[in-house]
């Protein structure tokens, strides 16, 4: 039995050390409170600001473009609740793609449950793409926002944003566009002028930073009504005294990210195509997209006749560790609405799970799981056999 193999790194990651000593710097020494005058809390503004320019840069953006949140879900809901409550003259209805985190799914449910807002979710085909052509006719004349994210978390299939932008602009210019795009960042080169985007979600710790931190990025000129009030902070769209060890952390995390992510994506195409080469040799195997489509960090497989989570655990006991999707509801035992609007057959998507892998990740380590993962899987349909 291996110590353990951590590949559930779409769900979260471990900090880079670097990470941990900017935080522990921001916590120990430069303490102070960015909004106060004093020495003490210029210093933590400079932090704040410097982290500011590191995440914009990633993304070209402008520093005033970034703020931060506690997360990639505050930052989708400030997108959608921002916009809805901005543009309430012009209309209510959001488009998304029906493939999205629950942080935008979800909000939308409940803010149609209260009449705030009506919304169309576009299908994706067989492979997780959305038609770029599919949400421009879903454009009406009270559309205000649409939303589709740049990597599906659960997946890997990489949307096409930037035409999707396109078609909607052409339609109506002034229809907000958002991306999620908490699984792109270092994992794919993106710039927020070549998306065209208006919004962007980023999420600290997916890419080596720590949890509870992320920023959204909006495009100057771009009007969102705040969803907390109070000493307006972030320039009044997200008032709270700014968490400094978290966004140190972020700042840090964002430039070893993207700093090494050439060396990581050939290391991760090398695994995700070695990982692939290895499950046609375990039957009745089907992985959900198709390299042309998906990115380099995670891969989507099915197993008809388990139980993904039964898998999961399986694993974890020989010292595997996987998911069976989303993080955030994996624990919910309901079948994923990513295969479920991928039309994945219900006996394929229940035993399905993801493989995520992170900067330490070997092809190695994909050897090891890839045996493993064929005996365990032997061993479950062995067992539902008897």
């Amino acid at each position: 039995m291996v110590e353990f193999i951590y590949l559930d790194h779409a769900a979260t990651t471990p900090a880079y050390t670097g990470v941990v000593k900017a935080m522990q710097k921001a916590l120990q020494e430069v303490f102070g409170n960015p909004s106060s005058p004093h020495s003490f809390g210029l210093e933590a503004e400079r932090l704040v600001n410097r982290s500011r320019t590191a995440v914009a840069e990633s993304i070209g953006a402008e520093p005033g473009e970034i703020y931060f949140t506690s997360g990639g879900t505050e930052a989708d809901n400030l997108a959608i609740r921002g916009t809805l409550q901005a543009k309430r003259r012009q209309g209510s209805h959001v488009i998304a793609s029906a493939v999205e985190h629950d942080a935008v799914l979800e909000t939308l449910r409940h803010l149609q449950e209260l009449g705030v807002c009506e919304y169309t979710l576009i299908v994706p085909d067989e492979e997780g793409l959305i038609s770029p052509k599919a949400v421009a006719a879903a454009v009406r004349e009270d559309t205000v926002l649409v939303t589709v994210m740049l990597i599906n978390n659960e997946v890997g299939t990489i949307q096409p944003v930037e035409e999707v932008v396109n078609r909607v602009k052409a339609e109506n210019p002034e229809i907000y566009c958002h991306s999620d795009a908490a699984q792109a960042l270092g994992k794919m080169s993106f710039r927020v002028n070549d998306l065209g985007v208006d919004l962007l979600t980023l999420s600290g710790h997916k890419l080596g930073g720590p949890k509870g931190v992320g920023s959204l990025f909006c495009r100057k000129g771009v009007r969102l009504i705040s969803q907390n009030t109070g000493g307006g902070q972030e320039n009044g769209l997200r008032s709270g005294t700014e968490n400094v060890p978290a966004i140190a952390g972020f700042g840090e995390a964002v430039t070893t990210a993207v700093g090494d992510m050439r060396l990581n994506l050939e290391n991760w195409r090398r695994c995700q195509s070695h990982l692939m080469e290895l499950v046609k040799t375990i039957p009745d195997t089907a992985v959900h997209g198709t390299p042309l489509t998906m990115a380099p960090h995670i891969v989507n497989m099915g197993f008809p006749g388990i139980r993904g989570e039964i898998l999961v655990h399986a694993l974890a006991e020989k010292g595997i560790f996987v998911s069976t999707g989303a993080a955030c509801s994996s624990r919910k035992q309901i079948t994923s609405h990513v295969l479920d609007a991928m039309g994945v057959v219900p006996l394929l998507a229940e035993g399905s799970i993801r493989i995520s892998f992170g900067a330490e990740t070997t092809v190695e380590e994909i050897d090891i799981l890839a045996g493993l993962l064929k005996q365990t899987v032997g061993e479950l349909r062995s067992f539902q056999r008897n």
